[in-house]
């Protein structure tokens, strides 16, 4: 299953700022880049990377795709969402909040990040 996720930048020091107040609003260590150039996280067992695209072209968010993190409360996710926000991130659909469907009840936050990569913090009720 779940190994780790990985977006592109074209911009490593805008994604580092934006992603390091991402996490560290919820307890996570500021990101570190290894000797290829990539920002790796490490956090409650999970591991993203941000990296520049290895064929050389510019970064580009996936149509339909969204990274969603594991959050321990709604509290979480939103100072998850505050930081992004703050750090050059963009709020997008619905503010933070419960949604129910399918017989589950979900506390959601998503945003932008500055690449435009959709991102979503979520704490199932």
């Amino acid at each position: 299953m779940y190994s780790h996720m990985m977006v592109g930048t074209d911009d490593i020091d805008r994604s580092k700022k934006f992603y390091d107040a991402l996490f560290g609003a919820v307890g996570g260590k500021p990101g570190f880049v290894d000797p290829k150039g990539r920002i790796i996280y490490m956090h409650n067992g999970g591991m993203f990377l941000v990296t520049k695209p290895i064929d050389g072209e510019a970064a580009t968010p996936g149509n339909g795709m969204t990274v969603g993190f594991a959050m321990n409360t709604p509290a979480e996710c939103d100072a998850w969402h505050a930081a992004g926000v703050a750090a050059g991130g963009k709020a997008i659909e619905d503010p933070p909040g419960v949604r129910e469907g399918g017989g589950m009840s979900l506390y959601l936050a998503y945003l932008r990040d500055p690449d435009g990569n959709k991102l979503c913090a979520l704490h199932r009720m």
